[in-house]
């Protein structure tokens, strides 16, 4: 989609963390905007703050992991501000914690929320979006479904499958006029699920601000590029590394300390996991 301009967009998780960073970028490019989160205060606070930057903005608080709600969320949003044009799916859940510590349930919840949710939600849009022949559907990944990391090897695995999904889908779009693209961005300062860690993260890993995640998303919608990793560190270097020499990666990371961070922050998450038992 080369031009945002006039489009209606649906953010999903608009309510906190990265979702009112992407609702101002998108709002700033002229998009209408559907908010949606389960907290219906804070979704009227976010709108109420983008009302003179978009020509209508839509809260509508839901549950995207209910079936029902997710229907009735597309629903009610395409008939207040006409057929969805572009959808980022950004809802998602994140815990640091040994995989043992995770309970089925908190499992299960981690997987509809990150992975189900999203999928079916495009489901639900796609088809009216290939009969219009114009459209674009946004998966905010991570980092860590590029590279697994312990202690969020659930969290790991439902990124990747976010990855995997965008990639085959693209070639089943092709032709048309529909997009998919996948945002992967590393640790967010200011907003998004580390900004509330107590630690810092480790500085070889580097931080990216969540106006330069937002500003990802508006590049990936109008170029229509498969696949942004947000980061200002050697990432990408790291990456292929890792796909020469596994090892080494690792020996490296745990000299970085980054595997200490995801220990201390894993304790600290049994700890509140006890408490809140």
């Amino acid at each position: 989609m080369k031009t945002i301009r006039g489009a209606h967009a649906l953010i999903t998780g608009g309510s906190r963390g990265l979702g009112p960073y992407l609702a101002r970028a998108l709002a700033g490019e002229g998009a209408n905007l559907t908010l949606t989160a389960r907290s219906a205060d804070s979704l009227r606070e976010v709108a109420s703050q983008l009302e003179g930057d978009a020509r209508r903005v839509h809260p509508v608080a839901a549950d995207v992991c209910d079936d029902g709600a997710r229907r009735e969320l597309v629903e009610e949003a395409e008939s207040t501000l006409g057929p969805i044009d572009i959808l980022v799916n950004n809802a998602g859940i994140e815990m640091i914690v040994s995989y043992l510590d995770l309970s089925p349930d908190r499992i299960a919840g981690m997987i509809r929320t990150n992975l189900e949710a999203p999928l079916i939600l495009s489901r639900l849009v796609l088809a009216g979006m290939i009969e219009r022949g114009r459209g674009h559907v946004v998966m905010m990944s991570s980092f860590g479904g590029k590279k697994g990391s312990p202690y969020s090897a659930t969290y790991a695995a439902t990124k990747a499958g976010l990855i995997a999904w965008t990639s085959g889908l693209r070639i089943e779009l092709q032709g048309t006029g529909v997009g998919a693209s996948v945002i992967s961005p590393g640790f967010v300062s200011e907003a998004g699920m580390f900004a509330d860690r107590t630690q810092e993260a480790p500085r070889v890993l580097g931080t990216s601000t969540p106006e330069a995640v937002a500003g990802a998303v508006v590049r990936a919608i109008r170029k229509d590029v498969f696949e942004i990793v947000v980061n200002p560190g050697p990432v990408k270097l790291g990456l292929m590394l890792d796909q020469l020499s596994p090892g080494l990666t690792r020996w490296l990371l745990e000299k970085a300390g980054v595997y200490d961070y995801y220990r201390r922050q894993a304790e600290e998450e049994r700890q509140s996991l006890r408490e809140e038992s």
